[in-house]
Protein backbone atom coordinates (compact mmCIF):
# COMPACT_ATOMS: atom_id res chain seq x y z
CA UNK A 1 0.00 0.00 0.00
CA UNK A 2 0.99 3.67 -0.81
CA UNK A 3 2.08 5.91 1.95
CA UNK A 4 -0.75 8.11 2.68
CA UNK A 5 -3.28 9.83 5.25
CA UNK A 6 -6.87 8.50 5.39
CA UNK A 7 -9.37 11.41 5.83
CA UNK A 8 -11.66 10.17 8.69
CA UNK A 9 -13.27 13.64 8.82
CA UNK A 10 -12.32 16.82 6.51
CA UNK A 11 -13.54 19.44 8.46
CA UNK A 12 -15.22 22.11 7.08
CA UNK A 13 -13.24 23.37 4.47
CA UNK A 14 -10.04 21.59 3.73
CA UNK A 15 -7.72 21.77 0.65
CA UNK A 16 -4.35 21.63 -0.66
CA UNK A 17 -2.40 24.75 -1.40
CA UNK A 18 1.05 25.52 -2.23
CA UNK A 19 2.92 28.66 -3.33
CA UNK A 20 0.42 29.62 -5.95
CA UNK A 21 -0.53 28.98 -9.50
CA UNK A 22 1.09 31.63 -11.24
CA UNK A 23 1.25 32.82 -15.29
CA UNK A 24 -2.31 31.98 -16.19
CA UNK A 25 -4.46 34.59 -14.53
CA UNK A 26 -4.10 35.89 -18.50
CA UNK A 27 -7.11 33.03 -19.51
CA UNK A 28 -8.96 32.94 -16.53
CA UNK A 29 -7.28 31.11 -14.08
CA UNK A 30 -6.57 32.72 -11.06
CA UNK A 31 -3.63 32.17 -8.54
CA UNK A 32 -5.08 30.78 -5.43
CA UNK A 33 -2.61 29.20 -3.17
CA UNK A 34 -2.98 29.89 0.66
CA UNK A 35 -4.90 32.80 3.00
CA UNK A 36 -2.01 32.85 4.55
CA UNK A 37 1.35 32.04 2.80
CA UNK A 38 3.48 32.91 6.16
CA UNK A 39 1.90 30.19 8.35
CA UNK A 40 2.60 27.46 4.80
CA UNK A 41 6.48 28.69 4.58
CA UNK A 42 6.49 27.85 8.21
CA UNK A 43 4.77 25.22 8.84
CA UNK A 44 7.31 23.50 5.40
CA UNK A 45 10.16 24.93 7.47
CA UNK A 46 9.24 23.22 10.59
CA UNK A 47 9.23 19.66 8.67
CA UNK A 48 11.75 20.07 6.59
CA UNK A 49 10.43 21.00 3.15
CA UNK A 50 10.95 23.78 0.67
CA UNK A 51 9.08 26.85 1.09
CA UNK A 52 6.33 26.32 -1.45
CA UNK A 53 5.13 22.60 -0.51
CA UNK A 54 1.91 21.55 -1.08
CA UNK A 55 0.33 21.62 2.56
CA UNK A 56 -3.31 21.37 3.97
CA UNK A 57 -5.16 24.61 4.53
CA UNK A 58 -7.52 24.42 7.14
CA UNK A 59 -10.73 26.70 7.33
CA UNK A 60 -11.74 27.05 10.90
CA UNK A 61 -11.47 23.58 11.78
CA UNK A 62 -9.37 20.71 10.56
CA UNK A 63 -9.34 16.86 9.56
CA UNK A 64 -9.27 14.35 11.65
CA UNK A 65 -6.51 11.81 9.82
CA UNK A 66 -5.26 8.19 10.06
CA UNK A 67 -1.49 7.48 9.40
CA UNK A 68 -1.36 5.25 6.88
CA UNK A 69 2.68 5.12 6.30
CA UNK A 70 5.30 3.94 8.62
CA UNK A 71 5.80 7.03 10.37
CA UNK A 72 4.95 10.87 9.19
CA UNK A 73 6.19 14.37 10.21
CA UNK A 74 4.07 17.10 10.33
CA UNK A 75 3.52 20.43 11.86
CA UNK A 76 0.50 22.94 12.37
CA UNK A 77 1.18 26.52 12.20
CA UNK A 78 -1.74 29.19 12.63
CA UNK A 79 -4.80 29.04 14.76
CA UNK A 80 -5.51 28.64 18.18
CA UNK A 81 -5.77 25.00 17.51
CA UNK A 82 -3.71 21.78 19.12
CA UNK A 83 -2.82 18.32 17.26
CA UNK A 84 -4.67 15.62 19.09
CA UNK A 85 -2.56 12.29 18.75
CA UNK A 86 -4.06 9.27 20.21
CA UNK A 87 -3.36 5.38 19.38
CA UNK A 88 -4.78 3.00 17.11
CA UNK A 89 -6.63 1.29 19.91
CA UNK A 90 -7.51 4.10 22.00
CA UNK A 91 -11.19 4.11 22.01
CA UNK A 92 -11.13 8.10 21.23
CA UNK A 93 -9.04 10.98 22.22
CA UNK A 94 -9.43 10.84 25.86
CA UNK A 95 -6.04 10.63 27.18
CA UNK A 96 -4.61 11.59 23.76
CA UNK A 97 -0.74 13.48 23.58
CA UNK A 98 -1.50 16.87 22.95
CA UNK A 99 0.86 18.94 20.13
CA UNK A 100 0.33 22.79 19.94
CA UNK A 101 0.84 24.88 16.42
CA UNK A 102 4.59 25.72 15.91
CA UNK A 103 6.05 22.34 16.19
CA UNK A 104 6.89 19.68 14.61
CA UNK A 105 5.67 16.21 15.88
CA UNK A 106 6.36 11.99 14.34
CA UNK A 107 3.46 10.18 14.41
CA UNK A 108 3.06 6.42 13.18
CA UNK A 109 1.32 4.05 11.05
CA UNK A 110 -2.61 3.78 12.15
CA UNK A 111 -2.37 6.80 14.67
CA UNK A 112 -5.40 8.92 14.53
CA UNK A 113 -4.33 12.59 14.50
CA UNK A 114 -7.09 15.23 14.86
CA UNK A 115 -7.35 19.35 14.93
CA UNK A 116 -10.36 20.88 16.31
CA UNK A 117 -11.36 24.61 15.92
CA UNK A 118 -9.12 27.11 14.95
CA UNK A 119 -9.76 29.54 17.67
CA UNK A 120 -10.12 32.71 16.90
CA UNK A 121 -8.17 32.43 13.59
CA UNK A 122 -9.98 31.42 10.34
CA UNK A 123 -7.39 29.84 8.66
CA UNK A 124 -4.11 27.64 9.64
CA UNK A 125 -1.54 25.26 7.68
CA UNK A 126 -0.40 21.58 7.94
CA UNK A 127 2.44 20.37 6.18
CA UNK A 128 3.69 16.50 5.92
CA UNK A 129 7.84 16.16 5.75
CA UNK A 130 8.11 15.16 1.88
CA UNK A 131 4.89 16.93 1.33
CA UNK A 132 1.93 15.05 -0.91
CA UNK A 133 2.48 13.32 -3.88
CA UNK A 134 -0.28 15.49 -5.95
CA UNK A 135 0.57 16.02 -9.46
CA UNK A 136 0.60 19.76 -10.61
CA UNK A 137 -1.93 21.13 -12.74
CA UNK A 138 -0.73 24.04 -14.76
CA UNK A 139 2.48 24.46 -12.63
CA UNK A 140 0.82 23.92 -9.05
CA UNK A 141 -1.02 22.03 -6.73
CA UNK A 142 -2.93 24.57 -5.52
CA UNK A 143 -7.15 23.62 -5.23
CA UNK A 144 -9.48 25.99 -7.31
CA UNK A 145 -12.76 24.96 -5.70
CA UNK A 146 -14.85 27.16 -8.24
CA UNK A 147 -12.81 25.56 -11.01
CA UNK A 148 -12.27 22.26 -9.97
CA UNK A 149 -8.53 22.62 -10.52
CA UNK A 150 -5.52 21.43 -8.65
CA UNK A 151 -5.37 19.38 -5.00
CA UNK A 152 -7.29 16.06 -4.89
CA UNK A 153 -9.68 15.95 -7.88
CA UNK A 154 -9.78 19.78 -7.88
CA UNK A 155 -12.21 19.81 -4.16
CA UNK A 156 -12.04 19.93 -1.05
CA UNK A 157 -11.02 16.91 1.14
CA UNK A 158 -14.16 14.29 1.52
CA UNK A 159 -14.36 11.43 4.09
CA UNK A 160 -12.65 8.59 2.87
CA UNK A 161 -9.97 10.17 0.91
CA UNK A 162 -6.75 9.28 1.04
CA UNK A 163 -3.85 11.64 0.61
CA UNK A 164 -0.79 10.54 -1.38
CA UNK A 165 2.28 10.89 0.89
CA UNK A 166 5.84 11.11 -1.18
CA UNK A 167 7.95 9.02 1.80
CA UNK A 168 6.86 6.27 3.91
CA UNK A 169 9.04 7.25 6.49
CA UNK A 170 9.74 9.97 8.27
CA UNK A 171 13.77 10.97 8.43
CA UNK A 172 15.51 10.12 11.47
CA UNK A 173 16.07 13.74 13.52
CA UNK A 174 14.80 15.68 16.39
CA UNK A 175 11.54 17.36 16.42
CA UNK A 176 11.35 21.18 15.55
CA UNK A 177 9.70 24.55 17.08
CA UNK A 178 9.24 28.28 16.06
CA UNK A 179 11.52 30.35 18.23
CA UNK A 180 8.48 32.69 18.64
CA UNK A 181 4.37 31.88 18.30
CA UNK A 182 3.27 33.31 15.05
CA UNK A 183 0.84 36.42 16.07
CA UNK A 184 -2.48 36.87 14.68
CA UNK A 185 -2.36 40.84 14.37
CA UNK A 186 -5.87 40.72 14.47
CA UNK A 187 -5.64 44.65 15.63
CA UNK A 188 -3.19 45.84 13.21
CA UNK A 189 -4.58 48.50 10.73
CA UNK A 190 -4.55 47.13 7.10
CA UNK A 191 -2.77 48.97 5.12
CA UNK A 192 -3.84 49.57 1.38
CA UNK A 193 -2.65 51.44 -1.94
CA UNK A 194 -5.80 53.95 -3.10
CA UNK A 195 -6.85 53.31 -6.85
CA UNK A 196 -6.50 52.09 -9.30
CA UNK A 197 -10.17 53.92 -10.18
CA UNK A 198 -10.38 56.10 -7.13
CA UNK A 199 -11.57 58.42 -9.40
CA UNK A 200 -14.89 56.91 -9.44
CA UNK A 201 -15.80 57.55 -6.28
CA UNK A 202 -16.24 61.31 -3.89
CA UNK A 203 -13.67 62.35 -1.71
CA UNK A 204 -15.96 61.48 1.11
CA UNK A 205 -16.23 58.02 0.12
CA UNK A 206 -12.48 57.66 0.41
CA UNK A 207 -12.25 59.54 3.82
CA UNK A 208 -14.97 56.98 5.12
CA UNK A 209 -12.74 53.75 4.09
CA UNK A 210 -9.52 55.55 5.85
CA UNK A 211 -11.44 56.66 8.84
CA UNK A 212 -14.29 54.36 9.16
CA UNK A 213 -14.45 50.69 11.04
CA UNK A 214 -16.00 48.09 9.23
CA UNK A 215 -16.53 44.33 10.08
CA UNK A 216 -16.01 41.07 8.36
CA UNK A 217 -19.32 40.04 6.65
CA UNK A 218 -20.57 36.19 7.12
CA UNK A 219 -20.51 36.05 3.15
CA UNK A 220 -17.02 35.65 2.43
CA UNK A 221 -14.57 32.61 1.24
CA UNK A 222 -11.11 32.63 -0.63
CA UNK A 223 -13.19 34.23 -3.00
CA UNK A 224 -13.72 37.78 -1.60
CA UNK A 225 -14.37 39.11 1.81
CA UNK A 226 -17.45 40.96 1.95
CA UNK A 227 -17.02 43.59 3.94
CA UNK A 228 -20.31 45.40 6.56
CA UNK A 229 -20.09 49.14 7.47
CA UNK A 230 -20.28 52.77 5.62
CA UNK A 231 -21.44 53.27 2.27
CA UNK A 232 -19.08 54.24 -0.28
CA UNK A 233 -20.23 56.48 -2.47
CA UNK A 234 -19.72 56.55 -6.30
CA UNK A 235 -19.01 59.82 -8.42
CA UNK A 236 -18.84 58.42 -11.60
CA UNK A 237 -21.61 55.46 -11.76
CA UNK A 238 -20.74 51.76 -10.45
CA UNK A 239 -19.86 50.56 -13.48
CA UNK A 240 -16.84 50.46 -15.33
CA UNK A 241 -15.45 48.82 -18.45
CA UNK A 242 -14.22 44.77 -17.50
CA UNK A 243 -10.26 44.72 -16.50
CA UNK A 244 -7.96 43.15 -14.03
CA UNK A 245 -8.19 42.49 -10.95
CA UNK A 246 -5.51 41.21 -8.59
CA UNK A 247 -5.63 39.80 -4.96
CA UNK A 248 -6.32 42.61 -2.80
CA UNK A 249 -8.60 44.86 -5.00
CA UNK A 250 -11.23 46.53 -3.30
CA UNK A 251 -14.69 46.51 -5.75
CA UNK A 252 -17.51 48.51 -4.77
CA UNK A 253 -20.52 47.60 -6.38
CA UNK A 254 -24.07 49.67 -6.48
CA UNK A 255 -24.33 48.67 -2.80
CA UNK A 256 -21.86 50.85 -1.90
CA UNK A 257 -20.66 48.13 0.76
CA UNK A 258 -16.83 46.86 -0.41
CA UNK A 259 -15.75 43.52 -1.38
CA UNK A 260 -12.05 42.58 -0.93
CA UNK A 261 -10.59 40.50 -3.70
CA UNK A 262 -8.83 36.93 -2.17
CA UNK A 263 -6.49 34.53 -3.43
CA UNK A 264 -9.37 32.90 -5.34
CA UNK A 265 -10.31 36.30 -6.98
CA UNK A 266 -11.49 36.44 -10.64
CA UNK A 267 -9.19 37.87 -13.33
CA UNK A 268 -11.56 40.72 -13.93
CA UNK A 269 -14.05 42.68 -12.53
CA UNK A 270 -16.53 45.73 -13.91
CA UNK A 271 -16.77 47.43 -10.64
CA UNK A 272 -14.54 50.21 -9.91
CA UNK A 273 -11.93 49.96 -7.55
CA UNK A 274 -11.93 52.11 -4.47
CA UNK A 275 -8.09 50.99 -3.18
CA UNK A 276 -6.06 48.46 -3.04
CA UNK A 277 -4.82 45.64 -0.14
CA UNK A 278 -0.91 45.26 -0.08
CA UNK A 279 0.17 41.87 -0.62
CA UNK A 280 1.99 41.91 2.93
CA UNK A 281 -1.46 42.45 4.41
CA UNK A 282 -3.54 39.43 2.52
CA UNK A 283 -2.21 37.09 5.24
CA UNK A 284 -3.25 39.46 8.03
CA UNK A 285 -6.58 39.65 6.24
CA UNK A 286 -6.94 35.95 5.49
CA UNK A 287 -6.74 35.27 9.59
CA UNK A 288 -9.93 36.86 10.10
CA UNK A 289 -13.13 35.47 11.05
CA UNK A 290 -16.34 36.46 10.06
CA UNK A 291 -16.91 39.40 12.60
CA UNK A 292 -13.73 41.11 12.95
CA UNK A 293 -12.85 44.40 13.21
CA UNK A 294 -11.03 46.27 9.96
CA UNK A 295 -9.95 49.60 9.81
CA UNK A 296 -7.66 50.70 7.08
CA UNK A 297 -4.71 53.08 6.16
CA UNK A 298 -3.09 54.58 3.04
CA UNK A 299 0.18 53.77 1.85
CA UNK A 300 1.85 54.38 -1.47
CA UNK A 301 3.61 51.92 -3.88
CA UNK A 302 6.60 52.64 -2.63
CA UNK A 303 6.19 51.82 0.90
CA UNK A 304 4.15 48.78 0.17
CA UNK A 305 7.15 47.42 -1.90
CA UNK A 306 9.40 48.30 1.51
CA UNK A 307 6.98 46.52 3.21
CA UNK A 308 6.75 43.45 1.35
CA UNK A 309 10.47 42.88 1.53
CA UNK A 310 10.79 43.57 5.36
CA UNK A 311 8.06 41.06 5.78
CA UNK A 312 9.79 38.35 3.49
CA UNK A 313 13.60 39.61 5.65
CA UNK A 314 11.78 38.51 8.83
CA UNK A 315 10.01 35.27 7.71
CA UNK A 316 13.54 34.24 6.71
CA UNK A 317 14.73 34.88 9.77
CA UNK A 318 12.24 33.08 11.47
CA UNK A 319 12.73 30.45 9.27
CA UNK A 320 16.50 30.17 10.11
CA UNK A 321 15.94 30.68 13.89
CA UNK A 322 13.61 27.29 13.85
CA UNK A 323 14.56 25.63 17.45
CA UNK A 324 15.60 21.71 16.48
CA UNK A 325 16.30 20.55 19.87
CA UNK A 326 13.17 19.68 21.10
CA UNK A 327 12.49 16.00 21.45
CA UNK A 328 9.12 13.91 22.17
Amino acid sequence: MSAALEVISPGIHTTMQDARRIGFQDIGVPASGPLDRISLRLANALVGNPPGTPALELLLTGPTLRVLAESARIALVGGGANIEIRASNAPNFSGAKIVPAGRSVRVVRDEVLRITSLGEWRCACLAIEGGLAIRPVLGSASTYVRGALGGLHGRALRAHDNLPLNLNAATERDEAALSQPLLPGFEQVIRVVPGPQADYFTHAAMQTLLSAEYSLSAQSDRMGYRLDGPLLTHARGYNVVSDGIVTGSIQVPGSGQPIILMVDNQTTGGYPKIATVISADIPLLGRRKPGRKIRFAAVDVAEAEALRRQQEADIERQCTLIITTVHD
